[in-house]
């Protein structure tokens, strides 16, 4: 017995579309043998209706696997059309274009873009002539590879500075002496005079969204920021100058189960003094002060969210395993191999499989079929 079925797969207003385009079954021979008391009656009939028996057995079996093809078009319909990330951020997971079939593979893609929490995922119009597509890791290559363009993570830094969240007020660091006068009596005499043994808060707020540049083997983002120091007075609190900085920071990525995470480390920065109550500060002065404030302070503040991640557009259910990233121009390629990890309870992939396995096998034992293959 022969068993075929091609099917074809295309994006529907951001969702995949699976539809049948040819199947069939061919059971070159079928045999029943009954054995007992008046099985010499029985085996007549049965040898004169063997063409349709077998006729039946074979559209039983292609309506099985129609009826398989329509759960798991039911399935694919009702993924998700986008990933939570927190209360600010999503990650839009609509397909763009119809997915690309290969020699062993097939490539999907999606808009990747992060979206506001709460806001409904639109389909994105992009041409096949727009996108580069990225080539697999040759003997890295795994079970499945995610190519994210910088965009990506441009998108996200720009809802986070939309949202306001790209600030914050610095009252405790590692070293807490460094947030009173005391500490800077020597370098800085005027302020130490005109707020003795007075504690501080950093005001630490980004001016425009932190601008990522992936290149070969690193990643680069510069930030620039305006630090507002600010003296705790009684029942007051005030500010005494304001630096505008540039800082440029590069690091590397990694897989944490199923998120990508990062590190970064300081590489240069530069600074202007915007304005000051406490008269002029030395440019040297300031440059250390600023040194040991994002060595100490900012650096280990921004590897502290970069290293929980956000999450990679895995279907739930499979996890990552044995990931490989290669950073190249523009993108971060992610290579892996995925795991099963719970049964889904919607109709899925997995019970689809397993229902049809076991209705041919019912249906079918001691016969041999061919595997189906799949083609666009």
């Amino acid at each position: 017995m022969d068993v075929g079925v091609s099917m074809g797969m295309k994006n529907e207003k951001g969702s995949l579309k699976l539809f049948v385009i040819e199947c069939g079954c061919y059971m070159k021979d079928l045999d029943i043998t009954l054995n007992g008391g008046s099985s010499w009656f029985y085996q007549g009939f049965i040898d004169a209706f063997s063409n349709h028996i077998r006729s039946s057995v074979e559209n039983a079996i292609t309506n099985k696997i129609m009826e398989g093809a329509s759960k798991l078009d039911l399935f694919l319909e009702k993924l998700p059309k986008e990933i939570y990330v927190d209360e600010v951020a999503a990650m839009n997971v609509t397909f763009v274009n119809d997915p690309l079939f290969k020699s062993s593979s097939v490539e999907f893609d999606i808009d990747g873009l992060f979206i506001p929490s709460g806001k409904t995922a639109v389909r994105s119009y992009m041409h096949s002539g727009d996108i580069k597509f990225a080539t697999p890791l040759g003997g890295c290559s795994r079970m499945l590879w995610l190519s994210l363009d910088e965009d990506v993570f441009n998108s996200i830094s720009a809802l986070y500075f939309k949202a306001g969240l790209l600030q914050h007020m610095v009252d405790k660091v590692p070293d807490q002496f460094l947030l009173n006068t005391a500490s800077w009596r020597f370098l800085i005499p005027r302020l130490y005079r005109k707020y003795p043994d007075k504690n501080m808060v950093l005001n630490i707020s980004a001016i425009s969204p932190p601008s990522v540049k992936i290149n070969v083997g690193r990643i680069d983002a510069t930030v620039d920021l305006d630090v507002t120091v600010n003296i705790l007075a009684i029942g007051d609190i005030v500010p005494v100058a304001c630096i505008s900085l540039s800082v440029d920071v590069s690091g590397g990525a990694s897989v944490s189960g199923n998120n990508l995470a990062g590190r970064v480390g300081l590489d240069y920065f530069s600074f202007t003094l915007k304005w000051s109550d406490i008269g002029k500060l030395h440019t040297g002065i300031v440059q250390s002060v600023m040194r040991i404030f994002l060595k100490s302070l900012f650096v280990p503040y921004v590897n502290s969210y970069l290293e929980q991640g956000f999450p990679l557009p895995i279907i739930k259910g499979f996890i990552i395993s044995d990931a490989y990233i290669l950073i190249s121009h523009s993108r971060i390629i992610v290579s892996s191999d995925v795991a099963f990890i719970e049964t889904m309870k919607k109709p899925g992939i997995k019970q689809v499989y397993e229902q049809v396995s076991a209705d041919m096998a019912i249906m079918h034992d001691g016969n041999h079929h061919e595997a189906s293959s799949i083609s666009s």
